[in-house]
């Protein structure tokens, strides 16, 4: 009990600093959102639900929305996939093993804003490197389907790496006598990943889901700098959505609705996931 007391007081200080600028910030937009604040013609009067209820009947919102759990959708099962393999590379004996582990971290280092100024060049349409080696002229920004792929697929180049060191350092945790003891009772390659890896990190994807997922529902940086949510809207997300109503258009109340929305919908994300990792420990 002195020990648990103990660790109350000196996190104390951190959990205030953390309510100081989470808490109000959150109660104080959800505050606005009630409102119909414009500020070129100095309006601000309460609305209460309205701006919620409009966002019901806003197409271009759900569009949004839409775009957003798609790119979340992608770009977290690639990292997954892609990650989980470069983990087990990273995890094999091999000479040289921490300079490509370093090697691998390069495109997760490097600030988001670089990454899609970056990747802007490349799939430039005219001289972009990706168009040379394919030998063809692809719009990749400009093509209403292509844009979006365009964005995920940056984002998964970035945010791998990440991925791969969480899973490598969940499958480092697993004891070596158990490959051991299954290559003895016959179990082959697939069937050691299967029965045996598998399982073993499933706790570690729970977690890499979260991260990724709760990251990926808020991207903002990565489109907004390879598109700006065009063409026409059509690679727009809830964030870059709330972002240019606040702040090009400068309707602070239905803004900050947009952001109330995104807030919650990534709550929702976080208790699901929550959730499931609770009723995987009650299991155990």
């Amino acid at each position: 009990m002195k020990r648990s007391e103990a660790a109350t007081w000196f996190i104390a200080p951190a959990l205030l600093l953390l309510a100081a600028v989470t808490i109000y910030p959150i109660i104080h937009v959800i505050y606005l959102s009630l409102h119909r604040k414009l500020l070129i013609f100095g309006i601000s009067e309460f609305v209460g639900l309205q701006n919620f209820l409009f966002l019901l009947k806003d197409g271009r919102f759900w569009g949004a929305l839409g775009n957003t759990a798609y790119f979340t959708a992608l770009s977290v099962s690639g990292e997954l996939i892609l990650g989980l393999a470069l983990a087990l590379l990273m995890n094999k004996a091999f000479s040289g093993k921490g300079f490509v582990r370093a090697m691998v971290l390069i495109p997760w280092a490097i600030p988001t804003v670089v990454s899609a100024k970056m990747w802007e060049w490349m799939y430039n349409g005219d001289f972009g490197i990706l168009n040379y080696l394919l030998g063809t002229k692809v719009n990749w920004l400009g093509d209403p389907f292509w844009a979006l792929h365009a964005a995920i697929m940056m984002d998964v180049w970035k945010t791998t790496p990440f991925v791969a060191i969480l899973l490598l350092a969940g499958l480092q945790l697993i004891p070596p006598d158990l490959y051991s003891a299954a290559r003895i009772d016959g179990a082959g390659p697939f069937r050691l990943f299967r029965h045996v890896t598998l399982p073993l990190i499933k706790p570690m994807i729970l977690i890499v889901l979260i991260f990724r997922s709760l990251d990926a529902f808020r991207v903002f940086d990565a489109v907004y700098v390879l598109t700006g949510g065009g063409p026409a809207n059509t690679t727009e997300t809830l964030s870059v959505y709330a972002y240019k109503v606040l702040f090009q258009t400068l309707q602070i109340g239905y803004g900050s609705a947009l952001a109330v929305v995104v807030f919650i919908c990534v709550g929702l994300i976080a208790i699901g996931f929550i959730g499931i990792m609770g009723r995987r420990v009650a299991y155990r």
